[in-house]
């Protein structure tokens, strides 16, 4: 008799999104429903908590906030674009690299964004200055997808199909022309320093690209046998037993 045969579906959700970028969708999706649904009281102790403020993060020492304000989002268009671009070009990511490395990349890509955003509002003397999303961390997603996967076709926008090497240039050129401009409520220099911090740490961690430091070990080491050959070479001079020949 023959036995039943059971077929084993995985959800699409199992089967769409790697664990990582599953369960940062699920995180942020979480805060901004809180944020939201919570009332203007839940809204504010947010901010003073977890969003990121040179003024308590700096002075009262609230050094959290760099870490935090990248599960805040300030609107739901926000929300959707950073995890629609979380999900598009984080998830290839993640199947190559692993969860573990994945995350670490994404939170080191988000908290360098936040130390330039906080570098400049300080040097700006805005102190009370208020940054909250996880664009930093996206736009380093889309700098490690560009130099990974530089010829893949990716759209654009979400629209317009381009390589990925040209499209993380004019996001680069994009953001480096709005962070010298006016203030327009968004901080392109934390886009920008996620976008610099995510190059220059894939730059460190792919083979042949290592920056080699001078050994001066190793020169302080021959100078030392340098200078003792020398010093046999007179000796033997002064006694007449012909030049030392190296």
């Amino acid at each position: 008799m023959a036995q039943p045969r059971y077929i084993y579906r995985r959800s699409f959700f199992h089967d769409n999104f790697t664990t990582g970028v599953k369960w940062l969708l699920i995180s942020n999706t979480a805060i901004f429903l809180l944020w939201t649904l919570g009332g203007s009281s839940i809204e504010r102790h947010l901010l003073t908590l977890f969003a990121l403020t040179p003024e308590l993060t700096i002075r009262n020492f609230m050094v959290w906030q760099l870490f935090t304000y990248l599960f805040l989002h300030g609107g739901i268009w926000h929300l959707i674009f950073n995890m629609l671009t979380l999900w598009m070009f984080g998830s290839p990511l993640e199947r190559d690299w692993g969860t573990r490395r994945f995350l670490k990349y994404y939170f080191i890509c988000g908290v360098g964004a936040g130390v330039f955003d906080l570098f400049l509002n300080i040097l700006l003397g805005h102190w009370n200055s208020t940054t909250i999303g996880a664009s930093g961390a996206i736009y380093g997603l889309l700098v490690g997808f560009g130099v990974l996967y530089p010829n893949q076709t990716v759209l654009m926008n979400f629209l317009f199909p381009i390589k990925a090497k040209y499209m993380v240039m004019i996001y680069a050129g994009v953001e480096l022309l709005m962070s010298t401009g006016v203030n327009s409520g968004v901080s392109n220099i934390a886009h920008l320093g996620g976008m610099v911090v995510g190059f220059v740490y894939l730059k460190s961690r792919l083979p042949g690209l290592h920056v080699r430091m001078p050994d001066w070990q190793g020169a302080y080491r021959q100078w030392k046998l340098q200078r003792a050959k020398r010093k046999f070479q007179v000796y033997m001079k002064k006694h007449d037993r012909g030049p030392w020949v190296n």
